[in-house]
């Protein structure tokens, strides 16, 4: 009798439970740190952590450099300290030799990487200097792995910033599984970069200025999402942090598998 009780148990159970999650939510942020000209590592990795963050693309991070210009982070791993700190794990990818240490990208993440590779993108007579993408593959469990990419685009002029949008789209575009991208775009939403070279890609952010911090007026920090069938927004409130010269951006996104 217990043994027939216990089977209808399990054959209950089995019906209240699904077979597996056709979706799931992650909360990303994109935020360019300044070089840590304004806060501390702890500043930075208090704010992820009350954000509760799954995935975090960073910019103008350093790796042992000693700027003039940001005494207090002379010396510093931004990447080691801010893993160390929010208790994620984390990858740098450089773009160019600065101040006796490295100067570039970064990503956090609450989950496994199973990949990490630094691409480098066009740089032509016109760029000021040399930028980079950074791609992570992210798994999130139950077999189900996604393509996380940082990078901080050009600043000085619109063709070198087409270029590099083509390279990041002949990149990941090819990719096989879920793919989002983050970071300084250094171009506004009307913009041949963004409204042409990213049409393929689901905005995953809100339409608010980031940029400069203190009163923002113009937007250049973006979260994508490829393919765009498998991406959804749930939200992206407004920020007001103060801790670099860019406004971070957070969002909750929906993936469906």
């Amino acid at each position: 009798m217990k043994c027939l009780y216990a089977t209808l148990f399990l054959l209950i159970l089995s019906f209240q439970l699904p077979a597996q999650r056709l979706s799931d939510t992650l909360k990303i942020i994109s935020y360019n740190l300044r070089f840590g000209e304004r806060a501390s590592m702890e500043e930075f990795a208090a704010f992820i952590k009350t954000q509760n963050a799954d995935l975090v693309a960073l910019q103008e991070v350093d790796i042992n450099t000693f700027r003039e210009r940001a005494p207090k982070q002379n010396g510093k791993d931004f990447i080691g300290e801010l893993a160390h700190l929010t208790g994620m794990f984390g990858a740098f990818g450089k773009t160019i030799d600065y101040a006796g240490g490295y100067y570039g990208i970064g990503i956090l993440s609450k989950y496994p990487m199973t990949m990490t590779e630094r691409i480098l993108l066009p740089f032509t007579e016109n760029g000021k200097e040399q930028r980079a993408l950074l791609v992570a593959n992210i798994e999130l469990g139950e077999g189900k792995t996604i393509s996380f990419a940082s990078t901080h685009l050009d600043f000085t002029n619109t063709q070198e910033r087409q270029l590099q949008v083509t390279q990041i789209n002949n990149i990941l575009l090819q990719k096989n599984i879920p793919v989002l991208v983050c970071g300084d775009f250094n171009a506004r939403p009307e913009s041949t970069e963004i409204k042409q070279g990213m049409s393929l890609w689901a905005p995953l952010d809100n339409q608010f200025p980031t940029s400069p911090s203190q009163a923002a007026k113009y937007k250049i920090d973006y979260i994508f999402g490829y393919p765009k069938a498998n991406w959804e927004l749930l939200s992206s409130p407004k920020q007001s942090s103060l801790l670099s010269d860019h406004l971070p951006v957070v969002s909750e996104v929906k993936i469906t598998w």
